[in-house]
């Protein structure tokens, strides 16, 4: 896959960078488990928290709480409470959610890539 010459092509004109509407997208995915949330709900469909849990590994009740709730707030997962006994509740993507596993793919594929140079460049700089 080939990155087009210009980073900045098909981006409005902004007097600083800092105004750029993209820094929204990396934002609110800044934190180390939303993105992979957000993929297990993609791959996987709506989900009860227990089962987010055991899927995605490694994460801990109270930080997928968290994680659902930073979601939920930046409007790419909704949570779906049913009137039942006992209360049940699971999570979705939104539109905006779904929408967002395209450029996440994308960077799936960088990191494919190129994880590998950063990595090595990683340690090149930690052992001057």
């Amino acid at each position: 896959m080939d990155m087009p010459t210009d980073p900045t092509a098909g981006l409005p004109d902004l007097p600083y960078t800092a105004d750029c509407r993209a820094r929204v997208a990396f934002e609110v995915l800044a934190k180390r488990w939303d993105s992979v949330v957000v993929f297990t709900l993609g791959a996987h469909g709506p989900m009860r928290p227990r089962a987010l849990v055991a899927r995605i590994g490694g994460i801990s009740p109270k930080v997928l709480n968290e994680a659902l709730r930073r979601l939920e707030y930046n409007g790419l997962v909704e949570r779906r409470p049913y009137a039942e006994a006992p209360p049940r509740v699971d999570y979705a993507l939104t539109e905006a959610g779904t929408a967002l596993l395209v450029p996440m793919r994308g960077m799936g594929a960088w990191a494919a890539r190129y994880a590998d140079a950063v990595l090595a460049a990683q340690d090149r700089y930690e052992a001057r």
